[in-house]
């Protein structure tokens, strides 16, 4: 299937060769990555009525399907409608919850250029209505993960867009962030942080 860009641009994935390292994962946690950990999260607050969050669906536009058969469609060419704003969303006791995911495989900094403006843009919107905008960072070489509040990631932003560095140290992280450290069910509980940041 081919996916092309808002700009026109053919989406091609990166091709994996034999030498590529595979990522060290904890035997508990092997093969999951964060958004599969957040969506295991979110089906625990659902199925426990503590909360309603969703992945976003990302906007696609279907321009070629072939039909092999009568009982399927296979889709050949599709193109992103517009840039996805922020990975996740929904309600948690009466307040609306907005936040972007992120992993890097950095040791020692998150490299900024793995956000974009307009996400950047959509969560100010969401802060300014009052709703929770943050984003949630693995460290996946290290098993670390962080909540960063959407005014701390603002600061960091802004640091960049003035010339300053393009990353945000593991070391900043650890004092302006909250780690979540990961236990049984849910194993990234995230809204604990929420609920502890907004009583």
């Amino acid at each position: 299937m081919a996916i092309h860009y808002p700009n026109g641009k053919m989406y091609t994935p990166k091709k994996e060769t034999a030498n590529v390292r595979k990522k060290d994962y904890s035997f508990s946690n092997r093969g999951k990555t964060l958004e599969d950990e957040l969506n295991d999260a979110n089906e625990y607050y659902l199925a426990h009525d503590i909360a309603v969050i969703y992945k976003k669906p990302i906007p696609i536009q279907v321009v070629k399907v072939d039909y092999p058969s009568r009982s399927s469609a296979v889709i050949k060419e599709a193109y992103y409608r517009t840039p996805s704003t922020t990975d996740f969303n929904g309600v948690f006791e009466g307040k609306y919850i907005d936040f972007e995911a992120k992993e890097t495989e950095n040791r020692t900094a998150f490299p900024l250029k793995n956000v974009h403006l307009h996400q950047v843009e959509h969560m100010s919107k969401v802060v300014k209505q009052r709703g929770i905008s943050f984003l949630l960072v693995r460290f996946s070489a290290v098993d670390r993960y962080f909540y960063l509040p959407f005014e701390q990631l603002k600061l960091f932003w802004d640091r960049m867009q003035t010339g300053g560095r393009k990353s945000i140290a593991l070391s900043e992280f650890e004092e302006h962030a909250i780690e979540i450290t990961p236990k049984y069910a849910p194993r990234i509980d995230y809204l604990k942080v929420v609920n502890d940041l907004n009583v």
